[in-house]
């Protein structure tokens, strides 16, 4: 069999295989084979029904769809386009050569891409369709023409969709824009409202008031991308659409999945109802975090308990952040003597990096906290002031401890939106999956995720957002122009833990918790200018900066060298639905 020759991530081309060849090009990742050589036209040439059975066999789907050479007509590219669209991907066709599968799949696309593309895409795999300039001319011309509910329905394709417009959806759209300023981005984002997210602690400490932490999203989406004000519910990555509420499907030529991750309060049996009142509360949802504030000033005496629950949670340090910094403020106040103070964790150590341990030791113990570790919050009663824990002991053994309290400041597990949980866009643990190094999926090749929802290792934080952004910025651009991609993610996360007014410890890591400060200064040391990066300018660096593209310090690493195209075996990769 000779080499593949890959037109897009859904589409490649061969010339004549044989039905013994079937069994290596599912092997190769291909779900569906067409045939588009009649039958007869070479002495060689084994029968449709032949390659049927061979195809069947080894569990591919079989279409034939012959066309006669020389005698492409507008049926035949019509039938061809259509039948891409039922499809399963990724999708081999073959002809004598290739040239009139090469020549099916660039009359089909002529009207959304200019023939100058399409003929550039052609030759990088070894076809020279030039003569067919003059059809893709008039293909390009009549749909410029076409009447208004066609243009309504191609007001419905994208270059870029990308889901979520909280701080990933923002930054990556604007690193996107950055670099290619024509591109027709939409940026699906149901809320009203743009939330800094990591703000949140200092409002429920009182060093920043709530409107420091919300904009209107409008201000926020980039200036030229439009803002599909609307909620997902599934994709069809086969054929490149996401599925709005409305039911609308929207068509992209490559998507990005960044949603963030939803609090499941039900998960804790009587929590939802107490939030806000009986001296529960908790700084992940703002309406609730000048409670926090109000319940920290007033506690004089009693037991105050922070949790948190299992990975992944958003930002793991800002369970531990709101207890440093009610525990600061007793102190200051002179009534920790007076209260109780407990971090009641599901996990098994204090931080996930080792390096960072020591330091915050130091003020778990000027806090005078208990740690509980393997303690995971299960339930709450707020009027009784109890609360239940499942712990598990060395041997994995389990038992139910109730701990009452008088403060209790309550942290959710936290987990995909459903559209994505049950999608096949998951991994095993419900999470967007993808290769942690590309951050695409490692399927659907013109699929990307970033931010809190995707299933890298790595910390889920905003300051991730500002190196994973220009990743898949350079990744989906090259995707677009069928190139490698070459940018990759080193897994950099960073935790700014105030441990008290003034102070802070700026804990920057990637993968494997290696350590990656952004400065020439030991990540380990708890300093005041760590302090004054979070609780002054944050904030301007985040709307300013992250969510305008301006990677600041988050230049991405580029492999120096440019990816062969990829072979039939690779095809896998690149799974993706098909563009319209």
């Amino acid at each position: 069999m000779e080499a593949v020759k890959q037109l897009t991530p859904f589409l490649s081309v061969i010339g004549q295989i044989q039905p013994t060849d079937m069994a290596a090009v599912a092997a190769s990742g291909f779900l569906t084979v067409i045939n588009n050589r009649p039958d007869g036209e070479g002495e060689d040439q084994p029968t449709s029904a032949e390659m049927a059975a061979a195809a069947r066999a080894s569990g591919l789907q079989y279409h034939y769809l012959p066309v006669i050479a020389g005698q492409i007509s507008d049926d035949n590219v019509s039938d061809f386009a259509q039948l891409l669209t039922q499809v399963k991907g990724p999708v081999l066709a073959f002809c004598r050569t290739g040239t009139r599968s090469s020549s099916l799949w660039a009359l089909s696309e002529a009207h959304r891409l200019d023939s100058a593309a399409i003929l550039a895409t052609a030759k990088t795999v070894g076809y020279d369709l030039t003569g067919l300039v003059p059809r893709l001319q008039q293909r390009w011309a009549e749909q410029v023409c076409v009447p208004d509910a066609a243009q309504a329905a191609h007001s419905n394709r994208y270059d870029v969709l990308v889901v979520g417009g909280g701080a990933a959806g923002c930054a990556v759209t604007a690193s996107l824009l950055k670099r290619d300023a024509s591109l027709r981005i939409g940026v699906i984002e149901p809320s009203e409202q743009h939330y800094y997210q990591p703000g949140w602690t200092m409002v429920g400490a009182g060093v920043f008031t709530r409107s420091q932490t919300e904009r209107a999203m409008r201000q926020c989406i980039p200036e030229h991308a439009q803002w599909i004000h609307a909620a997902v519910t599934g994709f069809l990555p086969e054929h490149n659409s996401v599925i709005l509420e409305d039911g609308r499907q929207l068509a992209y030529r490559a998507l990005i999945v960044c949603p963030g991750l939803k609090l499941h309060w039900d998960a804790i049996k009587g929590l939802r109802e107490t939030l806000g009142k009986n001296g529960v509360t908790s700084n992940y949802v703002l309406e609730l975090a000048p409670y926090t504030w109000q319940l920290v000033q007033n506690l004089r005496k009693g037991r105050a308990i922070f949790t948190q629950p299992a990975m992944p949670i958003k930002c793991a340090g800002a369970p531990q952040k709101a207890l440093y910094m009610s525990a600061d403020w007793w102190l200051k106040e002179g009534v920790l003597n007076s209260i109780e103070t407990e971090f009641c964790s599901a996990g098994g150590a204090l931080f996930g990096v080792a390096d960072f341990i020591p330091p915050l030791m130091q003020y778990i113990k000027k806090y005078q906290t208990q740690l509980n570790f393997h303690h995971n919050l299960v339930e709450v009663d707020g009027e009784a002031g109890k609360a239940w824990f499942d712990v598990t002991d060395a041997e994995g053994n389990q038992q139910r401890v109730e701990k009452s309290f008088d403060f209790l400041h309550a942290v959710p597990p936290q987990r995909a939106p459903r559209f994505i949980r049950e999608s096949v866009l998951a991994d095993a643990d419900g999470g967007f999956e993808v290769h942690h190094d590309t951050l695409r999926h490692p399927r659907f090749g013109n699929i990307f995720a970033l931010g809190d929802v995707c299933s890298a290792p790595n910390a889920k934080t905003a300051a991730a957002v500002r190196k994973q952004a220009p990743v898949v910025a350079e990744n989906t651009i090259a995707v677009l122009n069928n190139r490698g991609v070459r940018a990759v993610y080193d897994g950099y996360g960073a935790c700014p833990l105030v441990l008290e007014r003034g102070k802070a410890l700026l804990a920057e890591f990637g993968y494997g918790g290696k350590l990656l400060p952004t400065f020439p200064l030991d990540p380990r040391v708890v300093r005041r200018l760590a302090w004054q990066l979070k609780a002054r300018w944050m904030p301007t660096i985040y709307f300013d900066m992250l969510l305008k593209g301006r990677e600041w310090l988050a230049k991405p690493h580029i492999l120096d060298y440019e990816p062969h195209q990829p072979t039939a075996t690779q095809a896998c990769d690149f799974e993706t639905g098909h563009n319209e």
